[in-house]
């Protein structure tokens, strides 16, 4: 995974008030109860905010795992470049 993946990882233990021992990696959305539809969007908003990015919604709607989180965040950031 790419440089962003570490941090990312990070905002998303911290967005969604994971429990040690959560396999961020392979986290898709629903797996756990934390990542409904509001945490969702609280967990947008923290990556947002965290790498200076900004989805648009058809983003906001793909974001189904981490692994692709990690995908979008290092698209726009090459694109911030």
């Amino acid at each position: 995974m790419s440089d962003v993946a570490p941090k990312l990882r990070e905002v998303f233990v911290e967005a969604l008030d994971l429990e040690d021992g959560v396999d961020v990696e392979n986290l898709k959305y629903r797996d756990l109860e934390a990542w409904d539809s509001v945490g969702h969007m609280a967990l947008v908003a923290a990556i947002e905010d965290e790498f200076d990015v900004e989805f648009d919604t058809d983003q906001v709607i793909d974001m189904s795992s981490f692994k692709v989180a990690v995908d979008m965040v290092t698209e726009l950031q090459s694109k911030n470049d």
